[in-house]
């Protein structure tokens, strides 16, 4: 007989429900949903776990993650074991990463990152950078999508690199092989010659606050309108991370009105941090790409998420240590990347309850059932049915506490939220029907983690 859970006298919250009911998992699966389930119908040795008072969430899915990523002659701070621990202190129990593009042989490639992310001890899945065109790549493109990898990421940037495709012939290309293939394309949209030209014409120093100047609104929305013309004469729909900027959303609306579908992702730095944070004297902490804008973006991308326009919240976890990030002053020059994973649901449920504009079945949605369904893991992940996976958070909404480098766990050793009093915590996260974080402890298993492929 497979291990038991039941999860009594919670409430659940899905996307489209919100109910109070029992939960039994067996084994590795949710095996029943009910409003009553009589412990003595269970195995005898099955583990009952009271959630009286508090929600119910499946497991939370991070779109956007950069764990152990080697950049820049160094390795950011968090490991995969160390990113699966304090994922499983905010709930997350897959999250996204990325495999970069040796320009050679995208097999290669996937095969590298897959090979390192055996030791995730959490659940994850992987997009597939593309950063050059090649006669192979039709080819390359199908035996990733056959290894169960449903996106790639292109970039509009940083051509001193070696991200940028800078044909735009070559990257309709691109497109249009994804299309045949059904694979989603994901874009860091800021345009590489609006960037160069801020460069050339600054006069100033380089200190943190130049950043905004250095990588203005305007690329973005100008990379935006540049990839969803592509996508446009296409026929097909693309995808944007991390959107920071006002002008950015209102280039997506544009194409939206012309009849392209966009898909929006942002971030929580982006709607709750702006660049009033980049004047202190620890400004290199808070230096990420695209740069942090003014406090009228943070509102025109809250509206958006209220609304429905950003569909999708991730965080682009990418931390670097205190003294890694302290280490250069010129902006140029500073590692960029923050952590987030485990303050995202926190930061958002706090948002939500402030405004009460966002109910916590919203939050689900944003956090796990679309990013389930977009990226071709749904129904296995980001819902709360029978027979999906058992990827389950036990949330109290009413627990108040205050985000700082003590309460994250986050090898970085500090948070961007540093002193913030947040509303809602993760008490129990269980992956697979395995209690993998519960009242404070972790108890994750190396190389417990498993790829899950992209099916669509």
């Amino acid at each position: 007989m497979a291990d038991c859970i039941l999860i009594k006298d919670g409430l659940l919250v899905d996307t489209e429900w919100v109910r109070h009911e029992d939960i039994l998992i067996e084994g590795n699966k949710i095996k029943r949903i009910a409003p009553s389930i009589d412990p003595e119908s269970v195995p005898y040795d099955t583990t009952i776990i009271s959630a009286e008072g508090k929600c119910v969430l499946p497991g939370l899915i991070d779109a956007h993650t950069h764990y152990h990523l080697v950049s820049r002659g160094t390795v950011t701070a968090d490991s995969f074991k160390e990113g699966s621990r304090l994922a499983s202190f905010g709930g997350v129990t897959t999250v996204i990463d990325f495999a970069d593009d040796d320009k050679k042989s995208l097999s290669s490639s996937l095969s590298r990152r897959l090979g390192e992310m055996k030791e995730m001890e959490i659940d994850y899945a992987l997009h597939q950078g593309v950063y050059k065109y090649r006669d192979t790549l039709r080819e390359e493109l199908q035996e990733m999508k056959n290894r169960g990898v449903g996106t790639i990421k292109i970039f509009t940037t940083y051509k001193d690199v070696g991200y940028l495709v800078e044909k735009k012939e070559e990257l309709e290309k691109i497109f249009s092989i994804c299309k045949d293939l059904g694979l989603m394309v994901a874009v860091h949209a800021e345009d590489d010659e609006t960037i160069r030209k801020a460069g050339e014409e600054y006069r100033g120093d380089y200190k943190s606050s130049s950043h905004p100047v250095l990588r203005p609104s305007e690329a973005e929305a100008k990379a935006i309108r540049y990839v969803g013309e592509i996508a446009k004469k296409l026929s097909m729909p693309v995808y944007i991370v991390h959107l920071s900027s006002k002008k950015g959303l209102e280039e997506v609306r544009h194409l939206r009105a012309e009849g392209v579908k966009v898909t929006v992702e942002t971030t929580p730095h982006y709607l709750f941090l702006n660049d009033s944070l980049l004047e202190r004297e620890d400004a290199p902490l808070y230096i990420m790409t695209p740069p942090l804008r003014k406090e009228e973006d943070n509102i025109a991308l809250q509206e958006a998420l209220v609304n429905g326009e950003i569909e999708i919240v991730a965080t682009d976890h990418c931390s670097f240590t205190k003294e890694q990030k302290l280490s250069e002053s010129d902006v140029r020059k500073i590692y960029p990347g923050i952590p987030g994973t485990e303050e995202m649901l926190p930061l958002l449920h706090t948002f939500a309850i402030s405004n009460g504009h966002l109910s916590l079945s919203q939050i689900v949605n944003l956090l796990s059932t679309k990013p389930a369904k977009a990226f071709g893991l749904y129904p296995k992940k980001g819902v709360l049915k029978e027979g999906s996976d058992a990827d389950v958070v036990i949330f109290d909404p009413d627990e108040s506490w205050v985000l700082s480098p003590e309460s994250i766990h986050s090898a970085a050793g500090y948070t961007c939220y540093d002193g913030w009093t947040v509303t809602g915590k993760v008490h129990m996260t269980i992956l697979r029907g395995r209690i993998i974080m519960g009242d404070g402890i972790y108890l994750g298993i190396p190389r417990e983690g498993m790829f899950i492929g992209a099916k669509r």
